[in-house]
């Protein structure tokens, strides 16, 4: 809580949480075991619309909590089951669901899909959606509908992945229509992506074949033809990863440890491997981490712009709530005042270095829906600044990014880990979940690891996610009742590896079985214990936080535990100007706000810096690179473990 701060420092900061007025919402009071589904039933709306107003409430429902609930209008109550009908059955889409693994679990093609539910063209898959899966006898009985054919064009650096997800379809989908493409992806190439292809002739394709690094050959094709695959040599460099690796030739991992098997084994960094010559590398090893120099400073003036969301106009007219009651119940305002907090002891410390930065400071009143970014930008000439960090909603930091994409001002998203539309000068300094767990399973296999999975069957998406992208991976067999088969366990384990076990469940029986199986397996094989996010059975009484020490629990996080001097030095000067220790916002305020000065400060651009530079500050690591699609992302991720010493250490 920032109530200190709040009295001390601004006398007008308020926010509304809810873009709603108080007429168009009610109240509900969360019963034990309650769900959305039902909750939805009741109030006759959909989980979608209940998700929207309670975000929290998508890493699930606690017993006591109060949702925001839409009123109704007199909508008519949806589907919440699969449900019989005229077409076939109905299926309201939950939350992490894919139209991939929705066609799958009735059978039914990702076309069928689309044609039975038109809106998924232009709306895509969304929570709370009601579908209409089609029955194989709706299927035989309807007149196919004649589909549009849609084309598209190979650009420099697209990837299989990318395409197909740019159009909402698979791999496999895209090679089956394109058979020309399945050993190669040639730039320039004309891809069916949808429809029948044109029986016109072929066409000539225009074809970029890179042989090597910088070196091109352009060769001429037909559709018909198909183009022969060529493959260079490549030398892994320090701190290379799988990961990266694929990105950055632009191929599956399970694609590239299928040319080059020894990287089953672990990236090492000296391995030449063999990789597909089809476009020209980005030269982007690994960046070393390093301090932003105060000798190589620059003489010009910048300007730094920070857009956050005080909404103080919305609550200067609400007679209701007082400004203590709304510090005491408004989690998201205390958050932004935080983040602020902690970005003024950096501009703070930006004086002291004697940075020459202008720092100006807007109310962004933004909602998840709303925001005045594109009247401040007008207002305040802010096309001539230097960087922005802000607004705090994604889709708000997208249209600040197109509106200043024609002055190339980069806009720093300091907390989202969405990924929405992609703009050359959008930085995302967050990283997102699915890169936090790719650098974990790099981690474990550039040690040579042996990596088992035990996953609750609840636990669908993780099983999904490490199904597709890391399908080395071998999964431990579950008992009847769902709980570790102890046997089945060791069994997976490797006598000359270190054998890591993820571990994704909530279940406590599940837990602890799995604990004790790996507990008695150390006498005769290393094991460590994984976990790729967090949880919260971890931290209850019931398991033995020794236990956890002896298998050194292991995890990735995008923030670290650091007591150097440096991280003192902030939390003292905090806690002596807001009366308050820092909290995991406040210190992300001083972070990115820090981090930023300093690369504005070098003599060049802001994009320079971060194209060479990596950078560590309080608890945060800033390794961006580029977005296939667009833009930038941070990869700074912290492999961390609980050492037998019971404090948490970084991982080497």
């Amino acid at each position: 809580m920032m109530k200190y701060f709040f009295a001390i420092c601004i006398t007008a900061l308020f926010f509304n949480n809810s873009v709603f007025s108080q007429e168009k919402t009610t109240t509900h009071k969360v019963e034990k075991g309650e769900t959305i589904a039902q909750i939805a039933i009741k109030y006759s709306v959909t989980p979608y619309d209940i998700y929207q107003l309670n975000p929290d409430a998508l890493s699930g429902l606690k017993p006591n909590s109060v949702l925001l609930i839409p009123k109704n209008n007199g909508r008519q109550k949806v589907a919440v089951q699969a449900k019989p009908n005229t077409k076939g059955i109905s299926h309201e889409v939950a939350p992490k669901e894919t139209l991939y693994g929705i066609g799958k679990k009735y059978g039914v093609s990702d076309e069928a899909l689309k044609q039975a539910n038109p809106f998924l063209e232009k709306d895509g898959l969304q929570i709370g959606q009601v579908l209409t899966i089609p029955s194989n006898v709706a299927l035989k009985n309807n007149t196919p509908v004649q589909t549009k054919t849609v084309y598209h064009y190979v650009l420099p650096k697209e990837t299989k992945y990318s395409i197909a997800k740019q159009y909402g379809i698979t791999i496999e989908e895209l090679e089956r229509k394109n058979p020309e493409v399945v050993s190669n992806l040639p730039e320039g190439f004309k891809l069916l992506i949808k429809g029948k292809p044109e029986t016109s002739g072929p066409k000539e394709n225009k074809t970029t074949v890179a042989v090597e690094p910088k070196k091109e050959i352009v060769a001429t094709t037909t559709a018909k033809n198909t183009v022969a695959t060529n493959y260079m040599n490549y030398v892994v460099k320090p701190k290379e990863t799988l990961y990266s690796l694929s990105k950055m030739v632009g191929v599956t991992q399970e694609e590239l440890i299928a040319m080059n098997p020894l990287l089953s084994e672990g990236v090492i960094e000296g391995m030449v491997l063999k990789v597909p010559a089809t476009i020209v590398f980005a030269q982007e090893a690994k960046k070393e981490h390093s301090e932003l120099s105060n000798n190589n400073r620059s003489n010009d003036r910048k300007k730094l712009v920070l857009l956050l969301p005080f909404n103080i106009s919305k609550i200067e007219g609400d007679t209701v709530n007082s400004t203590a009651m709304r510090l005491k119940k408004d989690k998201f305002l205390n958050m932004t005042l935080d983040f602020y907090a902690g970005a003024l002891i950096a501009i703070d410390s930006a004086k002291t270095l004697g940075l020459n930065i202008d720092v100006s400071i807007f109310d962004s009143q933004e909602t998840k829906n709303s925001s005045n970014v594109a009247s401040l930008i007008k207002s305040n000439d802010l096309e001539d600044s230097d960087a922005i960090i802000g607004p705090f909603y994604q889709n708000n930091v997208e249209k600040a990014a197109e509106l200043l994409l024609p002055n190339q001002v980069p806009v720093i998203s300091p907390l989202s880990k969405e990924l929405g539309i992609s703009y050359a000068n959008i930085f995302q300094s967050i990283p997102g979940t699915e890169a936090v767990k790719n650098v974990m399973f790099d981690y474990m296999r550039s040690k040579g690891g042996n990596i088992v999975a035990v996953v609750d069957k609840k636990k669908g998406s993780v099983i999904q996610f490490i199904k597709e992208n890391h399908k080395d991976v071998r999964f431990s067999a579950l008992t009847a009742n769902g709980g570790v088969s102890a046997e089945n366990l060791k069994s997976l384990f490797v006598k000359d590896k270190i054998n890591y076990v993820v571990m994704e469940t909530g279940n406590t029986g599940m837990i602890k079985s799995t604990i004790a199986a790996m507990l008695s397996a150390m006498a005769t094989y290393r094991v460590q214990l994984v976990i790729l996010e967090p949880n919260e059975t971890l931290d209850t009484d019931e398991i033995n936080f020794v236990n956890l020490t002896k298998l050194k629990l292991m995890y990735p996080s995008v923030t670290r535990e650091n007591e150097s001097p440096e991280a003192l030095v902030f939390e003292k000067e905090f806690k002596k100007k807001n009366k308050v220790y820092p909290s995991a916002f406040a210190t992300r305020g001083f972070d990115v706000t820090f981090d930023t000065m300093m690369r504005l400060s070098q003599d060049k651009k802001y994009q320079e810096t971060i194209e060479t530079t990596a950078t560590e500050q309080v608890d945060n690591k800033f390794e961006f690179y580029k977005k296939e699609n667009g833009g930038f992302i941070n990869n700074g991720v912290y492999v961390l473990y609980y050492d037998t010493d019971l404090t948490i250490k970084e991982a080497n």
